[in-house]
């Protein structure tokens, strides 16, 4: 049985996790936390969630939790996740990150840590997105002769990155089909007087408004056509419930970063 700590536990995010945790079959909660200047520690992470209790006190930090968890869910931010990887590491445990916003130079440190620990890492966690991205590729592989493509992505107004990790790996994987470099040809919003776009570019268009939880389209318009394929989530729960699967499968892996196609069986 796979014990699960779920960070963060009295956010958005964190409270559908421990949900998705709670409800999962092979895996079991087994700590939760949050900030160690909480007035919530000590309280009950299922009744917090809105489940009814479970048994799990929220705690202040990974050490004080050491003992009750194998693998930790991180849906933070870059610093803290971090932190937490080094955490992880100095305690023997295993983590599945789904932060986004990650530089270069950390997502650098993050494959150093995995060097030496199992990491599950992937903008997005849900089955459905990452479906997409093996549809995708296909897609883009036949495509890349005469269409232009342009990423939309919409998520709700307090997001604090963009694009969205999603949107920018959705590029990557056109990129690659198309045998481009995103870092070259990407182009992130147009204003003025910027004339005819070119045949090679990549678009991106953010949206930031309400409560959206996340929207994603790829367009690929042509003279006389447009192919549109979209995924749009209406709950965090898919994502909640494919960090809690990379868990599960994540055990006993060998050092080193996976990402949901690896989780869900996906590469060739």
């Amino acid at each position: 049985m796979t014990r699960i700590a779920v960070i963060g536990a009295a956010g958005r995010m964190g409270k559908v996790l421990v949900q998705a945790v709670h409800e999962a079959s092979g895996v079991e909660l087994g700590a939760a936390l949050v900030s160690p200047t909480s007035t919530l520690l000590g309280a009950d992470a299922g009744e917090l969630a809105g489940i009814g209790k479970v048994g799990v006190n929220l705690k202040g930090s990974l050490a004080d939790a050491a003992n009750d968890f194998d693998v930790l869910i991180d849906f933070t931010n870059p610093e803290l996740t971090l932190a937490n990887m080094a955490e992880c590491e100095r305690l023997g445990k295993q983590i599945v990150i789904g932060t986004t916003g990650l530089n270069v130079q950390q997502q650098a440190t993050l494959h150093d840590y995995a060097g030496r620990m199992p990491v599950v890492f992937a903008p997005n966690m849900s089955v459905g997105v990452n479906l997409l991205l093996d549809i995708l590729h296909r897609a883009a592989s036949v495509l890349q002769e005469g269409y232009d493509v342009e990423i939309i992505e919409t998520h709700h107004r307090h997001k604090v990155d963009a694009p969205s990790g999603t949107a920018i790996r959705l590029g990557e994987v056109v990129a690659d089909a198309m045998g481009r470099d995103l870092k070259q040809c990407a182009v992130y919003g147009r204003e003025g007087i910027i004339g005819p776009r070119s045949d090679q570019e990549i678009g991106f268009e953010t949206v930031r408004a309400g409560d959206v939880v996340r929207d994603h389209t790829v367009l690929f318009a042509t003279e006389g056509e447009r192919i549109e394929i979209t995924h749009k989530a209406s709950s965090r729960m898919t994502f909640a419930k494919g960090a809690v699967r990379a868990c599960a499968w994540l055990s006993g892996k060998a050092n080193g970063v996976y990402d949901m196609q690896d989780v869900l069986a996906l590469k060739g």
